[in-house]
């Protein structure tokens, strides 16, 4: 054999060597990655949400309330692992949610600040404000939002929230607390979408916006 023809031979080894370590390498590099950790989430109760908000040039609020369904949440679990995202109740997997969801909302008056130099906290919250805002509802897939309405007419409660201490003069103004119930068809969707409530001002403005997510 010529110099020429071993040198080829040469390369030619060498090129195959390199081409298994390499595979070897590729091979046990997932072998070196660590596992995510497991963990799991309590889902019992349903899921809640919360937030604060404000009507434009107007009083700041607060939103908060609970996705539920009778039933649905006992011993339901989130699962996250290597394998992803999932849901079991017990050895049984969820995939989607129940024919429908019992919503429950509560808005009352916040502080737009709670800096010390702010004397007054006002102005609060009235019936008139919180009569012009409208409920848009979506169900959320990434970043696809899905329209969607209740069931029935929204149950609405006013109650008219007392002061702990009780000022000499009866001149502040009353509060309330508004509480919001209804009911959301969500037959068929999938346990991994999101649940947007959005509260809109007469203009078009988004006063407040939250999502429920298990």
């Amino acid at each position: 054999m010529n110099c020429a023809s071993l040198r080829r031979t040469s390369l030619l080894i060498a090129a195959i060597s390199l081409a298994a370590t390499t595979s070897s390498a590729s091979q046990k590099a997932p072998k070196d990655t660590k596992p995510l950790p497991r963990t799991v989430w309590n889902l019992e109760g349903g899921a809640f949400f919360s937030t604060d908000g404000q009507i434009p040039n107007g009083p700041c609020f607060r939103m908060l309330g609970q996705v539920w369904s009778p039933g649905f949440f006992d011993n339901l679990k989130r699962v996250d692992d290597n394998e992803g995202t999932k849901y079991v109740r017990g050895r049984e997997i969820v995939t989607e949610f129940p024919p429908r969801l019992d919503i429950s909302i509560t808005i009352h008056d916040f502080p737009c600040s709670f800096q010390l130099r702010e004397k007054v906290f006002g102005p609060w919250l009235t019936k008139e404000d919180v009569g012009k805002l409208r409920l848009r509802l979506y169900w959320k897939r990434g970043v696809e939002l899905r329209r969607t309405l209740w069931v029935a007419e929204p149950k609405l409660l006013i109650r008219t929230i007392q002061p702990n201490i009780k000022p000499e003069a009866n001149d502040l103004p009353e509060r309330y607390e508004w509480n919001i119930t209804f009911a959301l068809p969500s037959d068929g969707v999938p346990i991994e979408d999101s649940l947007v409530l959005m509260l809109e001002a007469a203009d078009g403005t988004v006063a407040a916006r939250t999502s429920a997510r298990l």
